[in-house]
């Protein structure tokens, strides 16, 4: 298994150092979630300073921190065992969660930092990583609490029930050529709805650019994605019955 930091690491663009973050993220809920047993047991109060390292393959491990001074990145909290036994085990693990979540963000920073991110990419790589829920939003259940909610995906859906594909340049030309009554009616909801819009993030690059370019949601998880991100053309999307962007479609494969 690899080192808590003494690894190389290729990853030279914000989605490359994304997709180090999110085999890491993945890794660390395993050990607060399923595995969260076989993690308890190993926080021994009676060892040494102990951290929980995720890594880029989705694994875990509890291990001693990196004896080298600087480290070659930023270290996990130290000490995570020690409170095991004086805490609330969900207390705990909800402690040690955020702990995680910081170190994460961390890692991606100094990785951003280390290749020489311009502003544009560092905001790329936040934005990648602020589309997902933290650990500690799963650990304590409040990412499911949140997608219950209406998402600024929901209203925009409305206009293709059977199919969520939909250009944004084809919403706004439907929009010009609605009469002045229908437009008196629909009135703030076609606003809220541009809004939402505007608002919503490529779940692969992370930004809202291209508005008026085509654009395709996953029926599964229910985010979008610029047409050209994911490589799907208006015309393929016209064929594709349920569409499972590359994510969800590594997940089903995985499992």
């Amino acid at each position: 298994m690899e080192g808590g930091s003494g690894a190389a690491y290729a990853a030279r663009t914000a989605e490359e150092v994304f997709r180090d973050y999110r085999g890491r993220r993945a890794g660390m809920i395993k050990a607060l979630t399923t595995d969260v047993d076989k993690f308890f047991k190993l926080c021994d109060p009676e060892k040494e300073n102990l951290c929980l390292y995720g890594y880029p393959n989705e694994t875990w491990e509890v291990t001693l921190p990196a004896e080298e001074v600087p480290p070659e990145i930023p270290e996990p909290a130290l000490g995570i065992n020690f409170a095991r036994d004086g805490m609330n085990e969900k207390d705990w693990l909800a402690l040690v969660a955020v702990h995680s979540d910081s170190w994460l963000l961390s890692v991606s920073f100094y990785f951003g930092a280390r290749f020489g991110f311009d502003k544009d990419a560092r905001r790329r790589l936040f934005s990648m990583i602020n589309n997902m829920p933290t650990i500690f939003e799963v650990v304590t259940g409040n990412a499911k609490k949140q997608t219950k909610e209406k998402t600024p995906n929901s209203s925009s859906k409305s206009n293709k029930p059977s199919s969520k594909l939909q250009s944004r340049a084809e919403s706004r030309s439907k929009a010009k050529v609605s009469t002045p009554k229908d437009e008196e009616e629909s009135g703030d909801d076609d606003r809220d709805e541009e809004e939402e819009r505007d608002n919503t993030l490529c779940g692969t690059c992370g930004t809202n650019n291209g508005k008026d370019e085509f654009w395709i949601c996953c029926d599964n998880c229910e985010k979008w994605y610029h047409g050209k991100c994911v490589k799907i053309t208006p015309a393929r999307a016209e064929h594709i019955k349920q569409y499972k962007c590359p994510d969800c479609s590594n997940k089903r494969a995985r499992a």
